[in-house]
């Protein structure tokens, strides 16, 4: 059976790939720096599973040294010029974007496909991580039909690979590190801790007053977190499951889909969220904040219309209604 630890493998020999030739890459002054930082996260993939939580948190320590004092560059590849770029682009035209298109596609089809999926009576993929492998075949796919099709050398696609990770940088891990830390908050009983404080200083008899506080700080803790997944049960355990459901009988379906918006628009303006506001900006050689300043006016107009749908229909549609 394919499992996510097959992901992990796959995931971990390509970063094992990057460490590698970050090492030779003499065009960039940090390269061994480069190459630690990428040899670790391979690591991770490779023996995560098997060396225990301290020796995971030795590495992910590592990871946040190497990042945080700077010693990651970026080099200069030189496998393909922009000029080969370029006409390799003109030439082949809107028709690159088929491996691109390839991923998504293969990761709905697998998902609706591959869950059910038996050979020799055992399951062909593991059901509860069936769109993670699905997703990871896609890319393996992608990869082979770009290379059987524009024939680079077998060089080229790690190179470029990597050369799109150091452009990312550090960046490239924050997702995975702000998961674990909402993972962490919960099973700290952080949302506990934050309705004590809420109800304390707070009035929270009036219900507008309540839905504020949970569309705010569902907005904030995006912002510390990165990530609106990772806030949501801390929010939701604080304020959102005992005042606005329990206490004056919201809906939580509405309440749980519009405090995921209200999340969001913390997402828009924090550069936590790093895939979505600081990898871009990277990728493109744009200001650093770019993205955050152009995303900044709908966060503030959109999380006033979250509070104001959510005080309209919560509790018009609650079990109290």
């Amino acid at each position: 059976m394919i499992t996510l630890e097959t992901v992990y493998v796959v995931a971990g020999i390509m970063f094992a790939a990057f460490a590698v030739l970050s090492a030779k890459d003499r065009t960039n002054a940090r390269r061994f720096g480069n190459a630690a930082f990428w040899g670790l996260l391979a690591a991770s993939f490779l023996f995560g599973s098997h060396i225990g939580d301290l020796a995971n948190g030795v590495l992910v320590s590592g990871l946040i040294l190497i990042g945080g004092c700077g010693f990651l560059g970026r080099g200069q590849s030189a496998e393909i010029d922009f000029a080969q770029r370029s006409a390799s682009a003109a030439r082949h035209g809107n028709r690159l974007f088929v491996p691109a298109l390839i991923i998504p596609a293969t990761a709905l089809l697998g998902t609706l496909l591959l869950k059910n999926a038996t050979v020799a009576g055992a399951a062909l993929v593991d059901p509860k991580q069936v769109t993670v492998i699905s997703l990871a075949l896609g890319v393996v796919i992608a990869l082979a039909v770009a290379v059987l099709w524009l024939r680079p050398r077998a060089v080229v696609p790690l190179q470029e690979g990597r050369r799109l990770i150091d452009a990312i940088g550090w960046a490239a891990v924050l997702p995975q590190m702000l998961a674990s830390l909402g993972a962490i908050f919960a099973l700290a009983g952080v949302g506990r801790a934050v309705g004590t404080l809420a109800t304390q200083y707070i009035p929270l008899d009036q219900p507008l007053v309540v839905v504020a506080v949970y569309c705010v700080g569902m907005a904030a803790f995006t912002a510390v977190m990165g990530n609106a997944f990772a806030a949501f049960p801390v929010m939701t355990a604080a304020v959102g499951l005992p005042l606005i459901v329990q206490k004056f009988g919201g809906n939580p379906a509405i309440m749980a889909s519009i405090g995921m918006l209200s999340g969001f628009c913390g997402t828009l303006v924090t550069p936590m969220a790093a895939n979505f506001n600081i990898v871009p900006a990277a990728l493109l050689d744009l200001d650093r904040n770019a993205v955050i300043r152009a995303q900044l006016p709908t966060a503030t107009l959109l999380l006033p219309v979250n509070i104001i749908l959510m005080s309209l229909l919560v509790f018009t549609f609650g079990a109290h209604r």
